[in-house]
C-alpha cells in the first residue's frame, strides 16, 4: 500500500508531496534483489520503518555494498543509483522543492547534491526520535500527520525561494535559453549559477537536462510502444543519437535495454541475477 498526500498549505512552498507506504517493493520487482532508480533532478528525505537501513551499490559486481542509515537525505543528483530491495520496506518520505534545503535540513542544496547523506548528520538526535514517532503510528495517516508535524516545526517565521531563482525556474520549465534566463535577472552568470546551485543543487544546464530526461520518462510510461526516435523528438532532445547518449547517462542502461526491463514504475529499474 502506497499513500500519497499533498503537504499542508505552509508547507507547500518547499514541499512537493508527502507518501508513506506499508511493507512493499517496487511493482514488477519481485524477485529482484536490486534496483537502479533514476534521477529526477529533485531532492528526498525519507525515513525507513523497516529494521533494514538503506544500503547501496556502486555497481552490479559490487556484492558488498555500503549502509546509509534509516533517515536519509537524497540530494539532487543527475546519475542513476542502485539500491538493495531485497526485502520489503515500509518507509515515509518528502520530495522537496527547490529551496527547501537550508529551511528543513540546514545546509545549502549543493553541499548535498549527487549523494545520500544520514539524516542524524543534519538534524542529530532529533532525526532518531523523529523516527521512533513515525514507529509509534499505527496507520500510515497518522505517520503522515507526524511527519508534516515534524517539518513544519523546522519552518522559520520568514523564508522564500530566492525570487531570481523562482523565475529562473518558470523559465526553464517552458524550455527557455539559461543564457537568456540569466540576461533577464540582472544578475552575472558566475553569481546566477551560484544563486541556482545553492537553492536547486545542480546547475542551470543539469538541471534542464534531468527536466528533459524527466519529460522522457514520462512520456514513455504514457506510450510504451512509441518509437524511440518520436520519444526523442517529443521530449526536446536534438535528434535520436542525443537521446540515447543522455538516457545511458541519467538511466546508467540504454534505451533498449530500459524497454526489455519495462518498469512498472518508470523510475525504478529492478536488477535481476543473470546466475
Amino acid at each position: 500500500m502506497l499513500v500519497h498526500r499533498v503537504p499542508r498549505p505552509e508547507l507547500r512552498p518547499f514541499v512537493k508531496t508527502l507518501w508513506a507506504s506499508g511493507a512493499m517493493v517496487t511493482p514488477g520487482a519481485e524477485g529482484a534483489a536490486r534496483e537502479l532508480v533514476l534521477p529526477t533532478g529533485a531532492m528526498h528525505l525519507v525515513f525507513r520503518l523497516s529494521d533494514d537501513p538503506l544500503r547501496l551499490f556502486d555497481s552490479v559486481n559490487d556484492s558488498v555494498g555500503r549502509t546509509i542509515h534509516h533517515a536519509v537525505v537524497g540530494g539532487a543528483c543527475a546519475a542513476p543509483y542502485m539500491r538493495d530491495i531485497s526485502k520489503p520496506t515500509r518507509s515515509v518520505g518528502a520530495e522537496l522543492r527547490p529551496g527547501a534545503s537550508e529551511v528543513l535540513l540546514g545546509v545549502p542544496a549543493d553541499e548535498l547534491a549527487g549523494s545520500h547523506t544520514a539524516l542524524v548528520d543534519l538534524w542529530g538526535p532529533s532525526a532518531v526520535e523523529a523516527r521512533e514517532r513515525l514507529l509509534e503510528a499505527n496507520s500510515a495517516e497518522r505517520q503522515l500527520d507526524i511527519f508534516e508535524s515534524l517539518l513544519a516545526a523546522r519552518l522559520p517565521r520568514v523564508r522564500a525561494l530566492h525570487p531570481v531563482v523562482a523565475h529562473a525556474l518558470g523559465r526553464l520549465a517552458m524550455n527557455a535559453d539559461v543564457g537568456e534566463v540569466v540576461g533577464e535577472t540582472g544578475y552575472s552568470h558566475r553569481r546566477f549559477i551560484a544563486l541556482f546551485r545553492r537553492e536547486v543543487g545542480l546547475t542551470p544546464k543539469l538541471h534542464c537536462r534531468v527536466l528533459r530526461f524527466h519529460t522522457a520518462l514520462d512520456r514513455i510510461g504514457v506510450d510504451r510502444t512509441a518509437s524511440w526516435a518520436d520519444l526523442a523528438l517529443a521530449a526536446g532532445y536534438s535528434d535520436q543519437a542525443h537521446f540515447n547518449r543522455e538516457f545511458r547517462e541519467f538511466a546508467g542502461i540504454t534505451p533498449g535495454r530500459y524497454r526489455e526491463v519495462s518498469p512498472a514504475w518508470t523510475r525504478h529499474v529492478p536488477i535481476r541475477s543473470t546466475t
